[in-house]
């Protein structure tokens, strides 16, 4: 008898798992580097986001943190790298004007 392959159980699409964090602070990094953060309005099956009240946190190793203010935001899906919901008690404690660190450097694929 030939020995077949067990099917994978079917993957669970990534946008589901934003459900949770609509309408809550999100910490986006993007695939070229940029750092947005903002509230999560919405998002489709590709991933295309909605941020609102949004600001790019701009990391330099010489500088604090520049903040640059974005407002309503869109990213598409395809230049998102990583969503993570942000801790607003643990981030409000941090004074990113003395934060410095080295520049992300893009996705390779």
């Amino acid at each position: 008898s030939a020995s077949e392959q067990p099917t994978p159980p079917p993957a669970e699409p990534m946008a589901s798992e934003l459900d949770s964090y609509v309408d809550r602070i999100v910490n986006v990094i993007t695939n070229d580097g940029r750092n947005i953060v903002g509230v999560l309005k919405g998002y489709d099956q590709c991933i295309n986001i909605i941020l609102e009240d949004c600001h790019e946190r701009v990391f330099s190793p010489d500088a604090g943190v520049e903040q640059v203010v974005l407002g309503l935001y869109i990213i598409r899906g395809d230049n998102v790298a990583i969503i993570g919901e942000v801790e607003e008690d643990q981030d409000i404690e941090i004074n990113y004007s003395e934060v410095t660190g080295e520049v992300l450097k893009p996705v390779v694929h």
